[in-house]
């Protein structure tokens, strides 16, 4: 299927719209003659959508609205009419953003009813009932820790771009171990000197650090004293006493330890992610994991033996090979080792990621059959409570934290609602700086991509994080006064 925008400055709203009832629609700049095509036409007084399949066409025509802006016209329009040609009511209706959970919190803080809100999602958007009620759920859930943020609270991110291998669902810019090892020592002591220059910053703004967050990549790939190295920088530049949760991604078990558990612990984090994925073996080893279901139990046993007490896991619904059958036993698995936190996941196909590059036309199980076995996590205490989507997220699916409660992740919460900034420190780090108070202005930092670029334009980024001082400069004396 190929798809085309015609007449709008941006069809950014309307190829989404048409990718979540054909996924892999090509958008082209033009149409023509045969094949199969969705048309999306903006025109001065009209708008035009046409579908295109098997040879047999469908089209839907309107007046170009007055009060509406003319590309979620467009859109509405193409949805109505695909909705009707292949019978798929997507749960999220047209919503296309990454987080509906936010929009409540939006239109609650302008005043808006609940009713209001209720119609946004059902009505406007086309939201199912079901999505509605979880998203407002979660929303409910939030509110408490939000309304807590101050004006110069901030989280920190640190990255480690590295992973014992790459797994073929993952996009993210990590390298194996085994083919860079050494590059890990000098981006450590390189990440060292950028928490440094993270610190004098937030020292000379008076910024409040809430949370902390060690991810990857795979943190544990790194060595127990490099561990050491990182983590004792950070408990020397800031005061872990005043934070509210410190995490590292101890995610994968072939090469997390005991010895690394217990650094872990000893230097300050207060929760870690040991994440499964799945528990099926056959499903590990066809993902590209190294290691079995018995070893996610052993890694998962000796955190228990560290001392650590909030402990999240991850699953992903549709994984290749996976079974609707088999995704339950992984679940009913996780729930039975009683971590605190147990995160689902849709299987999302990303570009990059090697799944989409050399197996395209993989077969996936009905994810949202899978799903329905989440169930499963209520019934045994756990309460979802951070929600968020992204493109091409198979059948238009959701990801969902689930915690037990009075064990809510707050970075994933702060991240997620865009409530205060995100201080990024390592290669693909994305500072996010947002605008103190009331203001919804975000800026972002952006540091180099790659390790070795990370490394040899270090100085650039130290430049580049000057610029977390002259942001709040900016917005911070307007704001607060004496």
């Amino acid at each position: 299927m190929e798809l085309t925008v015609l007449g709008l400055a941006s069809g950014y709203d309307v190829e989404h719209v048409i990718r979540l009832f054909y996924p892999m629609a090509k958008l082209v700049p033009g149409y023509h003659r045969g094949g199969d095509l969705v048309l999306a036409r903006a025109g001065r007084n009209h708008l035009l959508a046409g579908v295109r399949e098997n040879g047999i066409c469908h089209w839907r025509r309107a007046a170009r609205p007055e009060n509406e802006k003319p590309a979620f016209a467009l859109a509405s329009l193409v949805y109505d009419l695909l909705r009707e040609v292949t019978g798929i009511r997507p749960p999220w209706g047209k919503m296309t953003g990454v987080r509906p959970v936010r929009i409540i919190h939006d239109q609650r803080a302008a005043g808006h009813s609940e009713e209001d809100i209720a119609k946004l999602f059902l009505e406007k958007y086309d939201c199912t009932p079901g999505r509605f009620e979880l998203a407002r759920g979660i929303a409910d859930r939030q509110r408490p820790i939000l309304e807590r943020s101050g004006l110069r609270d901030c989280s920190l991110y640190i990255g480690i771009p590295f992973c014992p291998s790459r797994c073929s669902y993952c996009s993210f810019v990590s390298r194996t171990v085994e083919r860079d090892k050494k590059l890990i020592q000098p981006y450590v002591d390189h990440l060292c000197m950028e928490l440094e220059a993270i610190q004098n910053q937030m020292e000379q703004i008076g910024l409040n650090l809430r949370t902390v967050y060690i991810g990857g990549g795979t943190p544990t790939s790194l060595s127990a004293d490099q561990l050491r190295q990182l983590m004792g920088k950070v408990a020397q530049c800031f005061d872990l006493s005043r934070l509210e949760e410190y995490t590292v991604e101890a995610g994968r078990p072939d090469c997390t330890d005991l010895e690394k558990l217990q650094v872990l612990k000893e230097y300050g984090a207060t929760r870690i992610s040991i994440n499964p994925q799945t528990f099926e073996d056959e499903v590990l080893a066809h993902i590209g994991r190294r290691h079995t279901a018995e070893d996610i139990r052993r890694c998962f046993y000796d955190a228990r033996q560290a001392g650590h007490r909030n402990i999240n896991m991850d699953l992903i619904a549709g994984l290749p090979g996976d079974t609707e059958e088999g995704f339950a036993r992984s679940l009913e698995q996780a729930i039975a080792l009683e971590p605190e936190n147990i995160t689902v996941h849709t299987l999302t196909l990303k570009r990059a990621s090697s799944l989409v590059i050399d197996h395209s036309q993989e077969d996936y199980a009905d994810v949202a059959a899978m799903l329905e076995h989440c169930d499963a996590l209520n019934k045994a205490g756990y309460v979802p409570y951070y929600l968020y989507r992204q493109k091409n997220t198979l059948q238009n699916l959701e990801n969902i934290g689930w915690c037990k409660p009075g064990y809510e992740g707050y970075y994933n919460i702060y991240i997620m609602e865009e409530v205060h900034s995100i201080l990024s420190a390592g290669a693909g780090g994305s500072t996010k700086l947002r605008q103190p108070g009331c203001g919804e202005h975000i800026e972002r930092i952006f540091n180099y991509k790659y390790a070795n670029e990370y490394i040899n334009g270090f100085d650039v980024i130290l430049e580049r994080k000057r610029g977390i001082g002259e942001f709040y400069g900016r917005y911070l004396d307007s704001q607060t006064s004496g």
